[in-house]
């Protein structure tokens, strides 16, 4: 069962770890991206004051259905970012985080393209994508929990 928690500011929910469409990484059937796309992002995000250096170029997909979750109020957001000429500008939002697997706690970011301005490799409203460091052993289908301020991100279901 996927209970979720309000301890103080921060909401723990349960969920899995999913293959995602590898395109942050670099590693699935897009290759417009080779590099991926966080690593083609990621400079356009320093330079607005997010620095995700210290993270894992690529995503991890943490499916919490049958739960989901919306955008409250996030630390970052970044509107029309120009990040590549293959299509329109994008807006971006990042909140704050935390992944709990394995006995080991790792602090990141949840890192959400805004869909009104995507062009592609949509994701459903149950799928949060993570920016962490690497987090060793982690595999599709593993068990992870989340902890995500209330403030920022709203987890309903």
């Amino acid at each position: 069962m996927h209970h979720g928690e309000i301890n103080g500011e921060w909401q723990r929910v349960r969920g899995v770890v999913r293959a995602g469409h590898r395109v942050a990484s670099g590693t699935g059937a897009d290759r417009r991206y080779p590099a991926g796309t966080v690593r083609m992002q990621r400079p356009f995000f320093l330079e607005r004051g997010l620095d995700l250096t210290p993270f894992f170029e690529g995503t991890l997909n943490v499916d919490i259905a049958p739960r989901s979750f919306a955008l409250a109020q996030p630390a970052h957001t970044f509107r029309r970012v120009t990040w590549t000429e293959l299509h329109p500008p994008e807006d971006f939002s990042f909140s704050r985080c935390r992944v709990g697997y394995g006995g080991g706690e790792h602090a990141g970011w949840v890192y959400t393209p805004h869909p009104e301005t995507k062009a592609a490799h949509f994701q459903p409203p149950t799928m949060l994508e993570i920016l962490v460091p690497w987090v060793e052993g982690v595999r599709y289908g593993d068990a992870v929990e989340l902890w995500v301020p209330a403030a920022e991100i709203v987890i309903t279901g």
